[in-house]
């Protein structure tokens, strides 16, 4: 499906954010390797925690939900033996099993994206996986991927950190259940640490200790270790909630977003603090944001690694500023669902706006009059490139049409319900 967006000069009203996609697949997980029952209150919905909830039960844990919570029962460091696991386009979701999956038998990942996930590498994780016994076949890194489990001991672990944090991460899922103690080095650079920083955060919670360097660069886990079976709440999701406060912030709006913590470990709760060096007129209080708008924004210098899933709102936001923004160290957004720097800025520049690339920064000249749409825009199946073009859509001066829109379903399947709920003329049209 295909969704118009006209322009919106106004937007009004109050939002209870969506439930964090990161916090939500990284507690199911954790609760699945415990053994024992959790409960996850608030857990997001979203083609990616869908995928997450889907293979964990086919690895043998059982799942039971209401509309407030969901209850684990896990399978901790035994999971069933299944030939073949479908995570959709989640890649997080597929690197995190990749681990996983080392505890099992014979797991083939399959390819069901060619276009988006089956595009987008895994070597990294692949190497770090041979360095503890386990044998993986892959297409040159990409899916399909089966990992040949039941082998994978502890010890040394280089992983280069310099595409994704998620290797990382999967590492730090898997280790504590191997019978050997582990030493994790971290090569390179990390990309998006803050990440990593609610991975620790959620082991730590599921009773696992893990001793990590001030810089996250080195790791000492202690082998043997059981996840416990814990309750979990799960915070609202500043990186969905950074496209509709971008939303506010280019329209003259009255907003306001709950659930929505200021001490967050969340990185995209970047984007209050870039708001407001934009001088969008914003309050966050008790974990209420609300944006008072007024159209009008002052460019800005941000390091995008500190909050990679944002980066395209802020980017949006960025399009109708006064003066030019650079948002560098984002070479990362060039291994996500699509190239979130060539593909998105085409788009942008289709839509009118005044955008530059380089390999790993974003420059935007900004155009406070507005942009001229009256365009096509190809979403390239990324939830991200939909959210952030359509903020881009409400300040231009003719629709823009947004073709294969639903793929928004991956992180945000409510996006547009909220968005008309705040008064956004969007609605959903047949494909052509």
């Amino acid at each position: 499906m295909d969704v118009l967006v006209t322009p919106t000069p106004r937007l009004q009203g109050e939002l209870q954010a969506l439930s964090s996609k990161n916090y939500t697949t990284r507690y199911l997980l954790v609760a699945a390797l415990a053994e024992g029952t959790s409960t996850i209150y608030y857990p997001a919905h979203s083609e990616d925690s869908d995928a997450m909830r889907r293979c964990i039960r086919d690895l043998g844990a059982v799942i039971e939900e209401d509309e407030e919570k969901i209850t684990i029962t896990g399978f901790g460091a035994n999971p069933r033996d299944v030939k073949e696991l479908d995570v959709g386009n989640a890649g997080a979701v597929l690197r995190f099993l990749m681990a996983i999956a080392a505890l099992a038998p014979d797991v083939t990942f399959i390819n069901r994206y060619p276009d988006s996930l089956g595009k987008r590498p895994h070597d990294d994780l692949i190497d770090a996986l041979g360095q503890i016994g386990v044998d993986v076949q892959h297409n040159a890194g990409k899916l399909p991927i089966t990992i040949h489990g039941g082998a994978a001991k502890g010890g040394k672990i280089q992983v280069s950190g310099n595409v994704s944090s998620q290797f990382l991460s999967a590492l730090l899922f898997l280790t504590p259940l191997l019978q050997e103690d582990s030493e994790i080095e971290v090569l390179h650079d990390l990309k998006s640490k803050v990440v990593v920083g609610q991975t620790l955060e959620v082991l730590e919670q599921a009773g696992i200790v893990i001793e990590a360097s001030e810089d996250l660069m080195r790791y000492r886990v202690k082998g043997g270790q059981k996840y416990a079976a814990k309750e979990y709440i799960v915070q609202g999701d500043y990186p969905g909630s950074a496209a509709v406060l971008a939303a506010a912030a280019v329209t003259q709006s009255d907003v306001k977003l709950h659930r929505l913590m200021e001490n967050s470990k969340q990185g995209e709760r970047a984007i209050v603090d870039v708001l407001r060096m934009m001088e969008v007129p914003l309050t966050h209080d008790n974990g209420v944001v609300h944006v008072q708008g007024n159209g009008k924004l002052k460019a800005l210098e941000f390091d995008g690694d500190k909050a990679t899933d944002a980066v395209l709102a802020m980017v949006a936001a960025a399009v109708f500023a006064e003066g030019t923004s650079r948002f560098y160290d984002v070479e990362n957004l060039r291994f996500k669902e699509c190239d979130r720097i060539t593909d998105y800025l085409n788009e942008l520049r289709k839509a009118g706006a005044n955008v530059e690339e380089r390999r790993s920064e974003i420059i935007v000249h900004g155009r406070p009059e507005g942009v001229e749409g009256g365009v096509d825009i190809i979403a390239h199946y990324d939830h991200r490139v939909i959210m952030a073009l359509t903020v881009v859509g409400l300040r231009a001066k003719a629709p823009i049409r947004i073709h294969d829109a639903h793929h928004v379903a991956k992180s945000y399947p409510i996006f547009f319900d909220h968005m008309k709920a705040l008064g956004a003329n969007v609605e959903w049209v047949e494909s052509k």
